[in-house]
């Protein structure tokens, strides 16, 4: 295609795109919001075509430009993009990731990013302080592990198995059930060593990350707990779990398909521990400086209430108790 029709054919659908603004979507998304403003409108599609006619890459995030995915910047992107502001609805599903360490096998589920209020809420009659004040929250697209990282995944990376509950204690020797007993050192070490092995930059979710996927992110049904408001039909808590640890996946996942997100053991997140403010903020990643860093989740011998969505605590990081895990999550 030549210069000059190319400039017309992107002409002719920024016009279309123009006379349907009502429908920009408010909606963040990794590959289309090429200005990394937030949304994915028509200031996407103009500086697309900039780029396409200039090379010019001010301002653009390149990689998000390849809208889709095929590996190349070109004018179909464009035309994704003005298809998107036409109808609404994104056409490009980004499918989940697999990764094999040592024979074990384990999935990272895609979390689209989006704007929504985290912490609880004060007509809560089980609400903490700490859960308060509830504030508008944006986050931008991330991977999240299907599971809580299990023993048989620790021991693939590390070499041993830190568990309490493992054959070594007197517990049947299941390596699915999740890994615990593990401080934020060794989660760090786990981690740097897991890259290592993968060559992708694992890390542990931040709180938001964590709560915006307990609650289901885009397809959240507003349940009290991660995937229902019945706490027996997805989390093993104190009063189910005949006070052990068990597989992971045996309950029900969450609308995103994430199992344990209430329950099992408790995860830890990247954040220092401290209080909310009431301001907007997006892709927050807690205080600079802390003495404890935020644990998420719940665990088998906590009570039932510990398992709502918002209800978060402050975990020493030097302790390795028998009550908490990690969940894994990835960058797009």
């Amino acid at each position: 295609m030549s210069r000059n029709s190319l400039i017309k054919y992107v002409l002719s659908l920024c016009l279309m795109a123009m006379c349907w603004m009502t429908m920009t979507a408010e909606e963040t998304s990794m590959r289309g919001d090429v200005c990394r403003d937030g949304t994915v409108n028509i200031n996407d599609v103009t500086s697309l075509i900039d780029y396409l006619l200039n090379t010019n890459v001010t301002g653009l995030d390149v990689a998000a430009a390849d809208v889709n995915d095929d590996g190349d910047v070109n004018i179909s992107d464009v035309t994704a993009l003005v298809d998107f502001l036409l109808s609404g609805e994104w056409p490009y599903v980004i499918e989940p990731l697999e990764f094999t360490v040592s024979g074990v096998t384990f999935k990272m589920i895609p979390v689209e990013g989006g704007t929504f209020i985290m912490g609880g809420s004060e007509d809560d009659p089980y609400v903490k302080p700490w859960e308060l004040p509830a504030h508008q929250v944006t986050l931008s697209d991330y991977y999240i592990g299907e599971t809580e990282v299990t023993q048989a995944l620790w021991r693939a990376v590390m070499g041993s198995n830190p568990s309490w509950f493992c054959s070594t204690n007197g517990y049947t020797n299941d390596l699915k059930r999740p890994v615990e007993k593990v401080k934020y050192s060794d989660c760090t070490q786990f981690l740097s060593k897991l890259k290592q092995k993968t060559g992708q930059a694992f890390r542990l979710l931040t709180d938001a990350e964590w709560e915006y996927a307990a609650r289901g992110g885009k397809r959240t049904h507003g349940y009290m707990f991660p995937g229902s408001n019945d706490i027996e039909e997805v989390a093993w808590h104190a009063g189910n779990s005949n006070e052990i640890t068990h597989a992971v996946g045996s309950k029900a996942p969450n609308e995103l398909g994430i199992y344990d997100m209430g329950g099992n053991v408790g995860e830890w997140c990247s954040d220092w521990f401290g209080y909310y403010t009431a301001e907007a903020q997006t892709n927050p990643t807690g205080p600079t400086t802390g003495q404890c860093r935020v644990v998420r989740g719940g665990s088998w011998n906590q009570a039932w209430r510990m398992n709502r969505v918002s209800y978060r605590y402050d975990g020493i990081p030097s302790n390795n108790t028998i009550h908490v895990g990690l969940r894994l999550a990835l960058s797009m």
